[in-house]
């Protein structure tokens, strides 16, 4: 690749990855009070902290990345937007054609079985009961669940079933909580033996209330990497989390469970978070949709506050329309998250419509094809799909990647470091390895560092605003590689691959810092079997265009049935 024919800076980082004793000496040097600056500063340096320290934006910091005075379709639309989606589920969506391959089991296929008498909610509790007593030997998705709970719940949805009193088309349906949000009556971990080990949560995060309110059958707390700080989705505390498509290989995280437990049946949605792709790359590793929406649509509240302005939650899904009912439940203000109070009305405007005439495209090339070839490859086909229905493919570009990219490094792992620092001076060595390496690197990032980052923010936010001036949707690959092989000779304990974890990344991180939105949609599959996928990134508040957009893609491929799955409406 010519980069200085392009202009293109992003890096490739490459740094031997480190596991057992090499790993714990690491971070012991890391630790250390008494480990000389030059070592510490040649560490970071690996890292690319000098793109940061040597820049010099023309911006002032902006600190969170909201996004003001957006113009809305008009409120009669929304409304009718909405209604029409919602009639289209309570009917029943169109079956899906048998030469896309296996049909996973969708929220519309639970109300149909529902409506029509086929199966009951307490027939499928005790199914999903039973698959919960066993998928930790396979893929480990729900590392906390109630019998009890799923039972009541269950039986709560039938009375309302028998009294037509249904209140949504998520009446009875399983769905997973991500163990970095509040849910009834579990505790929240956040993925550590530290926190939640003395009481359970006093009450549901909104988006869980949102979602239970609407019917939805909560079934436990899913499998996640410790404080949402990696990408691969190992866990030393509760077990690593396996791919549904291959269980040699990592979900990716880290809302590792939340894309495992859709890929395997368990429910058709799970609720997910994002401070860098923690939505979007379990997602596409495990062949699933995700959405990270608009920072500030989705209410934060009753989420563990790791990430301020990077952090976004979302659903994970089995199929778009699922994603878009979940959103549309999910999104919206709260009273009790006030950055939520200030957004245009959520809608879904022209989701049904194939027609993209007069939609663009934008595709910055040398991004797009910094990834492996068969990445490349589906992705095209991606955006084949979607020139087939009309939209435009064209030329985009971004200045200043490779600085977006060490400012996202920079703002999250000092957020990160500041959250939990009460715990981490307590004792550190109840964290995992990986997580006590970054934790402890984090620690020399100065005050400098970190409002270059917030500069870099403005600077990013500038430029897409730029590019979106051209383009109604940015497209990328999902990420740089697929999942990688779990490697056996790190676990428990976990490893440190900076080089793996920067290529995971590599197309993530910009819309966290952003606060844009971005979805991940399945295109394809590797020769071995792995799934991909394509990331659209869209204008602030317009989740309706990636949707819509996503839709069409994920209609033009065949699916492959996951090797490890559980259709709990026949099974």
């Amino acid at each position: 690749m010519n980069t200085k024919a392009t202009g293109y800076r992003l890096k490739s980082v490459d740094v031997p990855a480190v596991w057992g004793r090499t790993l714990k000496s690491l971070v012991t040097l890391v630790e250390s009070n008494y480990t000389p600056t030059l070592v510490i500063q040649q560490l970071l340096k690996q890292g690319g902290i000098d793109a940061l320290r040597n820049f010099t934006p023309e911006t002032s910091p902006r600190m969170m990345p909201f996004h003001p005075g957006v113009k809305s379709p008009r409120k009669q639309d929304i409304e009718q937007a909405r209604e029409t989606f919602l009639s289209r589920y309570g009917e029943g969506l169109a079956a899906p054609d048998e030469n896309h391959g296996y049909p996973p089991v969708t929220v519309a296929d639970y109300a149909h079985a529902y409506r029509t008498g086929s199966t009951t909610p307490a027939e499928v509790a005790e199914r999903l009961i039973k698959r919960l007593q066993s998928q930790s030997a396979d893929i480990n998705a729900i590392i906390n669940f109630n019998e009890q709970h799923i039972r009541l719940q269950a039986q709560e949805s039938a009375r309302r079933l028998k009294e037509n009193a249904t209140r949504s088309p998520l009446e009875g349906v399983p769905v997973a909580v991500k163990d970095e949000l509040d849910a009834l009556p579990y505790a929240t971990s956040v993925g550590t033996q530290i926190y939640g080990s003395d009481h359970s949560a006093s009450d549901d995060a909104t988006v869980v209330a949102r979602l239970r309110d609407a019917g939805a059958l909560i079934i436990g707390k899913a499998n996640m990497q410790e404080i949402g700080i990696g990408v691969t989705g190992a866990n030393p505390h509760f077990g690593v989390c396996r791919n549904p498509y291959d269980t040699d290989y990592h979900t990716g995280g880290s809302s590792s469970g939340s894309a495992a437990a859709t890929a395997s049946g368990l429910c058709p949605i799970a609720i997910a978070a994002d401070g860098g792709g923690s939505v979007r790359i379990p997602a596409a590793f495990c062949g699933q949709v995700g959405l990270k929406a608009t920072w500030a649509r989705i209410s934060e509240h009753g989420a563990a506050p790791l990430c301020w302005s990077l952090a976004h939650i979302g659903p994970i899904a089995a199929t778009v329309d699922d994603t878009a009912l979940a959103y549309l439940l999910m999104a919206g203000p709260d009273e009790q998250d006030p950055w939520t109070q200030s957004q245009p009305p959520v809608h879904l405007h022209d989701y049904f419509n194939d027609d993209l005439h007069g939609l663009k495209v934008g595709v910055y090339h040398p991004w797009f094809q910094h990834a492996s070839e068969e990445i490349v490859d589906a992705c095209q086909n991606g955006l084949a799909a979607l020139k087939a229905q009309g939209a435009l493919i064209k030329d985009a570009h971004i200045n200043f990647l490779e600085e977006q990219r060490v400012a996202h490094v920079v703002s999250i792992s000092t957020e990160m470091m500041n959250a939990v620092q009460a715990a981490y001076r307590e004792d550190r060595t109840r964290f995992a390895l990986d997580t006590r390496l970054n934790l402890g690197l984090s620690r020399h990032f100065t005050a400098h560092d970190y409002i270059q980052a917030q500069r870099v923010r403005q600077l990013a936010m500038n430029e897409f605003a730029t590019a979106f001036k051209d383009v109604d949707v940015i497209a990328t690959p999902t990420t740089g590689i697929v999942a990688p092989k779990i490697n056996s000779k790190a676990l428990p304990d976990g490893e440190s691959n900076i080089t793996d974890l920067s290529a995971i990344m590599r197309f993530v991180t910009p819309a966290n810092l952003t606060g844009l939105p971005a979805i991940t949609v399945p295109c394809g599959y590797t020769q071995s079997g792995l799934p991909i996928g394509l990331q659209l990134m869209g204008r602030a508040w317009e989740e309706h265009t990636l949707l819509r957009l996503a839709r069409i893609v994920e209609g033009q491929f065949k699916r492959v049935r996951p090797m490890v799955y559980t259709d709990l409406l026949n099974d």
